[in-house]
C-alpha cells in the first residue's frame, strides 16, 4: 500500500538496536553496514486515493543511510 508523510513525525521512539534488530543481517546485505535502529512514531499519511490518516508507523534507519522500509503498524483515527 503506497502512501505519503504529510506531517512530521512526532513522539519517536527507539524499539530495537543492532543485534536486537531481527532483520539486521538482511538490512545490511540490502542497504549497506550502518549503526541500525528500529523506530516508531506517530504522523498523518495519505494513501494514494487521497485519504489521510492519523497513524503509527515504524522503520529501519542508519547514519548515513537514512530512513528504509517505513510501514504502517495501526491507523488511529481517519480524517
Amino acid at each position: 500500500m503506497r502512501f505519503e508523510i504529510i506531517s512530521p513525525i512526532s513522539n519517536i521512539e527507539t524499539i530495537a538496536t543492532g543485534h536486537s534488530i531481527r532483520e539486521l543481517g538482511r538490512l545490511q546485505k540490502v542497504y549497506g553496514i550502518g549503526r541500525w535502529r528500529k523506530l516508531k512514531g506517530f504522523a498523518t499519511i495519505q494513501f494514494a486515493n487521497d485519504t489521510s490518516v492519523y497513524a503509527e508507523i515504524h522503520w529501519y534507519e542508519a547514519h548515513g543511510i537514512g530512513k528504509k522500509e517505513l510501514k504502517i503498524k495501526r491507523i488511529l483515527t481517519e480524517k
